[in-house]
């Protein structure tokens, strides 16, 4: 199988998990025998363009001459039976499908965000979930709150830019949602059901799970969107030291809360940007990993890498998380299953009562994105982890190793080549 891998890589100044995936599934597939024409770009690229390249970028996102012709000419030189797109913005645009549709070859499309309809991709604005855009011909509120970029100008090319690819994006062939919520950001974006599949993505496997540590790990930007005010909110709920220790990693503009909180409460361990023998380290330490993004997080990468560790998540119930840690499909309420009742302190009369709202999954709990939820739920999964170690393991095991997402993968690139949607071929 030979199969053209298409995408806009984001700044190298700006740490992009996206590009991690990508590079990672090329590198998989390779390993199980697909042929991988990578068709690159990268946002790097712009500050040494020519002044008349520079002059054409505004129109990009809508079409992108040069990527154009560039893919038009490896398609008719290597006949790919498949080309997959992942972020088309803004050296490739969204205009490759139908380049490729015009050689007959499908298309597949990863949807790392939510950028059919939202001008920056988040449903989040000013601090809170923002969904103004869906259902509009025009993102007119986008251009309204300068959404993209911060700026009026560069938000109305995007939302142009999205009404224009209106019809190209309903002409993709097959659409991987990383998660459910994905899916169903989809299907109300008018998409059927038989040109979705799920399938998230995957990490490397570290190898059997170190015993459980102790407390927590917040591992995530240090930004607004991943509710770290949320959790230090939760966490000053209860006395120093109930807990175990909180150890927070990661940098980004909300550094200076996390330093705060630690000069503040002892229990509170800041651990600043981890390489990855540090991260590695830090799951080691852990009993529970955090995930309290404030908006729909599409898939927090470190949850994955939590159940690769035997690391049960507590989490928010929004975008992704809840299908990760497995509770997205209806199940008792927290603290009524036996291994949870198994997990409390044997001759313990002083357990937290379990309050409404927290639902546990097969790795994990979710809550909703509330401070007093939130603090509720910490006791809770303490007192849960170890019941949920080896299911979190098994749960990476049977849905996120790099052999079950490979092989998954090449599984809709087969069906896709035979049964296109829209190429006719």
């Amino acid at each position: 199988m030979r199969v053209v891998v298409a995408h806009n890589r984001y700044r190298e100044a700006q740490p992009s998990g996206e590009n991690t995936i990508v590079d990672a599934e090329i590198g998989q597939l390779t390993a199980a025998g697909v042929e991988v024409l990578p068709f690159l770009r990268s946002s790097d690229e712009i500050p040494a363009m020519s002044t008349v390249s520079k002059a054409l970028l505004p129109i990009s996102p809508i079409w992108a001459p040069k990527a154009q012709h560039d893919l038009d000419r490896l398609l008719v030189e290597h006949r790919p039976d498949v080309l997959h797109l992942h972020n088309p913005y803004p050296l490739i645009s969204p205009w490759v499908v139908r380049t490729a549709h015009k050689r007959g070859v499908p298309v597949v499309q990863t949807v790392h965000n939510y950028r059919q309809v939202c001008s920056s991709g988040l449903y989040f604005r000013d601090g809170v979930i923002c969904q103004d855009c869906r259902g509009r011909a025009l993102g007119v509120p986008a251009i309204v709150h300068r959404c993209y970029r911060g700026s009026r100008a560069q938000s109305a090319l995007m939302a142009t830019t999205l009404a224009v690819h209106r019809p190209t994006w309903r002409s993709v062939d097959r659409f991987i949602a990383l998660t459910t919520a994905v899916a169903d950001h989809l299907r109300d974006y008018g998409i059927p059901d038989d040109r979705i599949v799920v399938k998230p993505n995957a990490v490397p496997d570290p190898g059997a799970p170190a015993p459980l540590g102790e407390g927590f790990l917040y591992m995530a930007r240090l930004t607004p969107e991943k509710g770290l005010d949320l959790l230090l909110e939760a966490w000053r709920r209860h006395p120093v030291g109930a807990l175990g220790p909180l150890r927070i990693a990661g940098d980004g503009e909300l550094r200076p809360l996390v330093e705060a909180a630690a000069a503040e409460r002892p229990d509170v361990v800041y651990l600043g940007q981890l390489d990855r023998a540090g991260v590695r380290a830090a799951l080691t330490e852990c009993a529970v990993v955090l995930a309290t993004s404030t908006w729909h997080d599409v898939l927090p990468t470190v949850i994955i890498e939590a159940l690769a560790s035997g690391r049960p998540v507590l989490g928010t119930a929004l975008g992704g998380i809840p299908y990760l840690v497995g509770a997205d499909t209806p199940r008792e309420p927290a603290g009524t299953g036996p291994a949870e009742v198994a997990s409390a302190p044997a001759g313990s009369s002083d357990r937290p009562a379990i309050p409404d709202g927290i639902k546990r999954g097969d790795a994990g709990w979710v809550v909703p994105p509330e401070p007093a939820a939130l603090a509720a739920a910490l006791p809770v999964a303490r007192a849960g982890a170890a019941a949920l170690a080896a299911p979190a393991r098994t749960r990476y095991e049977r849905i996120f190793h790099p052999d079950v997402v490979t092989k998954r993968l090449i599984d809709i690139y087969a069906d896709v080549a035979r049964n296109p949607t829209t190429t006719g071929r």
